[in-house]
């Protein structure tokens, strides 16, 4: 304390708590997405965000295809009838092509996608039609709302196979549609709805607070592969690096998706959206 004499005991105290916590390994520098203002290249706090009525993102729906199943999926794939072409015969497979469903308003995030969440207390059912060559995976609730986006003939919807809970879905692992990544569908948290989407969430660590915590529960990776000016970094892809995620961007992910076979819907969703009160631009939820 001689060397700081003007230094309030208090402060001393202070720092001294604060150096025994360091050194008891309790201070860390961690990354964790926060709203980022890509217009003026710094992270805001919620009392710098406003939300102007009548935002309008491109929303899409998405299928990635199941790897390996979890064993109770695994047994309710395998009980299935086999699936006909248009003439009544079976076809030649020997398991049924799976494939969960997943709904975002910011396609942009797509590249960081580790894992697809559910509601463990949920129904989820599969859906076939004989004009799909693969079953799809969505909440119960959400069946019919699915269906109609599936470019089924006028009057038709996909039937209900199978329901599971989706506890039981947990473990199943499904393919990235853009990157040679195999990722697993694990349990979010009571985030997870059926107001809207497909009852199953795009679960992106690096872009979304619910997403965070899910990834810090299951040891994900923190993907974030956008720059402080709000551009897809080379992680995202040499497709992808250098456009701005809140344009280009994001048409060039919804583009990649749908030439790849996955996209399964894209349309307008007027919602909540954050803006920088001081640029009146868009926000993104970017870690740092």
């Amino acid at each position: 304390s001689t060397s700081q004499p003007n230094l309030p005991q208090t402060a001393l105290f202070q720092v001294g708590v604060f150096g025994q916590m360091v050194l008891n390994g309790h201070i860390y520098r961690g990354r964790k997405p926060v709203h980022w203002s890509p217009s003026s290249r710094t992270a805001l706090a919620e009392a710098e965000l406003e939300y102007p009525p009548k935002h309008t993102s491109t929303s899409i729906y998405v299928g990635f295809t199941v790897e390996t199943p979890s064993a109770k999926l695994r047994a309710l794939s395998l009980s299935l009838p086999s699936e006909s072409d248009e003439t009544g015969e079976a076809k030649d497979t020997k398991e049924t092509e799976l494939r969960v469903a997943v709904w975002t308003t910011t396609p942009w995030t797509m590249p960081a996608n580790l894992a697809v969440a559910v509601n463990a207390e949920l129904d989820y059912a599969v859906l076939s039609h004989p004009s799909l060559h693969h079953k799809l995976i969505v909440a119960k609730a959400l069946a019919s709302s699915v269906s109609s986006r599936l470019g089924l003939p006028e009057g038709e919807e996909a039937s209900i196979v199978g329901v599971l809970k989706g506890a039981d879905l947990e473990g199943t692992t499904y393919r990235h549609p853009l990157y040679d990544r195999v990722s697993k569908v694990v349990i979010g948290g009571d985030y997870i709805t059926t107001e809207s989407g497909t009852g199953l969430v795009h679960t992106a660590p690096g872009h979304g607070q619910e997403d965070y915590l899910t990834g810090v529960k299951y040891g994900l990776e923190l993907l974030s592969p956008v720059d402080d000016a709000g551009c897809f970094t080379s992680e995202a892809g040499e497709a992808f690096q250098g456009l701005s995620v809140l344009g280009e961007g994001n048409t060039a992910v919804i583009d990649a998706l749908k030439t790849a076979g996955a996209l399964i819907a894209a349309e307008p969703y007027e919602h909540k959206y954050p803006y920088d009160w001081r640029t009146k631009k868009p926000t993104i939820f970017r870690a740092t």
